[in-house]
């Protein structure tokens, strides 16, 4: 049983008593969360599929941590200038569980 969710604009696969990765959310680890843009839901003898979302069905979130992601390397450079310039950065990512449902099967 799965589904696929909408989180800040961005659409992931979710399943229930499994982490997903999202991008960095403004809430404190062991707080939940409440998802109500739902865009498909699969079981194993039906599929519910929203136009664009599934209206009545909610999904709870656990907030699990916070982690960094892989360190993302920019290099800029002008020709003939030597101008040459490398930048970086880790972007944050939340950890979420996502619980059983609410409002429906």
């Amino acid at each position: 049983m799965y589904s696929i969710v909408e989180i800040n604009n961005k659409q992931y696969m979710a399943e229930i008593g499994k982490p997903i990765r999202v991008d960095h959310l403004n809430a404190e680890p062991n707080t939940e969360i409440l998802i109500e843009r739902v865009l498909l839901y699969r079981t194993d003898n039906e599929i519910k599929i929203g136009t664009p979302y599934i209206e009545g069905l909610k999904l709870k979130g656990k907030v699990l941590g916070v982690e960094k992601g892989k360190k993302i390397r920019v290099f800029k450079y002008k020709r003939r200038k030597d101008f040459r310039k490398t930048i970086g950065s880790r972007p944050l990512y939340s950890v979420i569980q996502i619980e059983p449902l609410e409002g429906g099967k």
